[in-house]
């Protein structure tokens, strides 16, 4: 995915009403509370996922006191027990691959939901695997270098153990392995670095255009139907916009 078009997808996010960034909190709650449950821990440094969910959540502006009540409900509670992870892979309009990552408590609801989406938007839910060979798991930080110096970004996210560096006009992506994500992060943020997204992202390999504008316009439908959905956290694709 280019820097382009990932900063197009984060800019597309928050351009979202209030309404829907109010959903957006509140899936993020659903990842903080799911990385106590599985992390055995609600202190991030002891907890690496739980911490590279602070991180996100941070990254969309997540309020600290939200933060800091959701793990404590989640660390008290078990609110978290009843949801399920779940990865459903499909086709959307003229063979774009998309991946849906979810936390549902009815998977079948989920899965009917998911193939909805697909069948109405000219697209087609496949089986596990049929997509994900098109991927690879990164760790994704993407700064605003409007006033930065484009140059020293880029040594400062090496020197921190960055995999890849890409810089679209003022918006800089910094890639890592999965395993170096935390610290790469953490070696920027002391260096004063505030990041536009932070998250662990799937990194496709190859991109496919669409060049017919009703397509176009179904594939957008796809994904505004899929992150609406209240079970869905994270949906990747390889479109190139």
């Amino acid at each position: 995915m280019s820097g382009h078009s990932k900063w197009n997808n984060i800019k597309r996010k928050k351009e979202k009403t209030d309404g829907a960034k109010a959903k957006i909190f509140t899936k993020i709650g659903r990842e903080l509370a799911i990385a106590v449950r599985e992390g055995g821990s609600a202190d991030p440094a002891a907890n690496s996922r739980l911490k590279e969910c602070i991180a996100k959540a941070k990254a969309n502006n997540v309020p600290n006191d939200n933060i800091e009540r959701i793990i404590k409900k989640a660390a008290g509670e078990g609110s978290a027990d009843t949801l399920e992870a779940l990865q459903y892979e499909g086709y959307g309009p003229c063979g774009v691959a998309v991946i849906v990552e979810t936390l549902t408590d009815n998977r079948n609801r989920t899965a009917a939901d998911m193939r909805h989406y697909f069948d109405k938007c000219g697209g087609n839910l496949g089986q596990t695997g049929c997509v994900g060979f098109l991927f690879e798991k990164k760790g994704v930080l993407v700064i605003d270098g409007e006033d930065l110096d484009e140059d020293q970004v880029m040594e400062d996210a090496l020197e921190a153990g960055a995999a890849d560096f890409l810089a679209d006009e003022d918006v800089y992506e910094i890639r890592t392995e999965p395993e170096d994500f935390t610290a790469v992060m953490e070696a920027l943020e002391a260096k004063g670095y505030r990041f536009e997204s932070a998250e662990q992202a799937q990194v496709p390999s190859t991109t496919t255009a669409i060049a017919d504008e009703e397509m176009a316009a179904k594939m957008e439908k796809l994904l505004d139907m899929l992150e609406d959905n209240d079970d869905v956290q994270n949906v990747w694709h390889n479109w190139e916009q």
